[in-house]
């Protein structure tokens, strides 16, 4: 089963690695390695929430996202975004920018440095926007209660996210500017930049947001209907069956999940920069990863079961937390990409050995609980 599901992710894995060593040594290997994980890592709650979806999709449906969803998602979100990026913050054609990124790499890479303080700004806050409004969110289940108990009830002030995200990002370009009118002109018209691209982050993010959430109601108002009949049927002695929604509502559902497998792939392509401002790299790194979500997607719709470890969500999105600040932070300072590739990593392994500790100590419980209902049956 797990060959069956992942074996095509496993293929991808292979050659991407192969081709980064021929690319770029051991260091590209490297690197596309930590950018695999990173998109992994990142995206694992993505392939919960497009399987919970996608299995009440018709048969049909379920390739159509699966096919044509992966190729938008893989080739549209890894492979063409990135340059779309670049060419708007170096302000080149995208053309021009991949001649660049393929002819003429030491002119590419100053392009892209340059523009890294905007690039930064942007997917910083466009980053910092996802934390927050997880973070300020009340939850069920909490991983680390002590904080996220007393910003649950903070997260009640309305927009209370787009304030903290617009605070930061002005502290952030007053910092910019005040250092960099010590080197002149040229660095001090880039504090003004940076305080563009974190607005326009902003903007993208709750554009995104809004598209989402459009998509969602739409689905929701499905599924109210689809509920309707069913109750109708029961009512009509008619037998009733859970039916894969097909036409008008598959259709607005694989829209949906489009517009939230966009949004979170987004992410991990600006966090990718903070790792490396390759565009060859980036590709096959969130390319290997991308194949590994969607095969998880896959296995989680084929096992009929949604994953068990709860923490792992807030892990991936602490983890965007933590990208936020780096690339907030990189505007003004260096920070190595090995560190950068596994505070990500590591907040995961821990989210993931929590959930394990948390699964086992429920486990107890219940044999404690069948213990006694046992005894007292017993009449002990």
């Amino acid at each position: 089963m797990v060959l069956k599901t992942f074996g095509w992710s496993f293929a991808v894995t292979a050659l991407g690695l192969v081709a980064a060593v021929f690319y770029g040594g051991w260091a590209a290997f490297g690197l596309v390695a930590i950018l695999s994980i990173l998109e992994i890592s990142l995206s694992f709650d993505n392939a919960v929430v497009n399987a919970g979806v996608l299995k009440k999709m018709s048969e049909f449906w379920q390739k159509i996202f699966l096919t044509i969803g992966v190729l938008i998602a893989v080739f549209g979100m890894r492979l063409i975004f990135p340059v779309v990026i670049v060419a708007i913050t170096a302000k080149i054609g995208p053309i021009e920018a991949v001649d660049l990124a393929l002819n003429n790499h030491d002119q590419y890479e100053q392009l892209v440095t340059d523009a890294h303080p905007a690039i930064a700004a942007f997917g910083g806050i466009f980053l910092l926007m996802i934390f927050l409004d997880f973070i300020f969110e009340d939850r069920d289940i909490k991983w680390l209660g002590w904080l996220e108990r007393p910003l649950a009830k903070l997260g009640k002030v309305d927009m209370l996210s787009a304030c903290i995200a617009l605070i930061v990002l002005l502290i952030t370009a007053a910092t910019f500017a005040v250092h960099a009118h010590q080197y002149g002109g040229e660095h001090a018209d880039k504090a003004q930049t940076v305080l563009t691209a974190g607005v326009a982050g902003l903007i993208t993010y709750m554009v995104v947001g809004g598209l989402s959430g459009y998509f969602e109601n739409k689905l929701e108002e499905e599924e109210e209907r689809e509920h309707e009949a069913e109750e109708e049927a029961r009512k009509a002695g008619k037998p009733v069956s859970a039916v894969k929604l097909v036409g008008k509502a598959a259709f607005f559902m694989f829209l949906y999940l489009e517009v939230l497998d966009a949004s979170f792939s987004f992410d991990g392509v600006i966090g990718a920069f903070a790792i490396s401002n390759d565009p060859i790299v980036i590709a096959l790194g969130l390319g290997i990863g991308a194949m590994y979500v969607r095969s998880l997607t896959v296995y989680l719709v084929r096992q009929g079961t949604l994953d068990d470890y709860v923490y792992l969500e807030h892990g991936a999105h602490y983890a965007i937390g933590a990208l936020a600040v780096i690339l907030l932070v990189t505007i003004q300072y260096e920070i190595h990409e090995v560190i950068t590739g596994l505070v990500g990593v590591v907040l995961i392994a821990w989210s993931f050995w929590s959930s394990v500790r948390r699964n086992k100590a429920l486990a107890a419980e219940d044999g404690d609980n069948s213990d006694e209902k046992q005894e007292v049956a017993s009449g002990v």
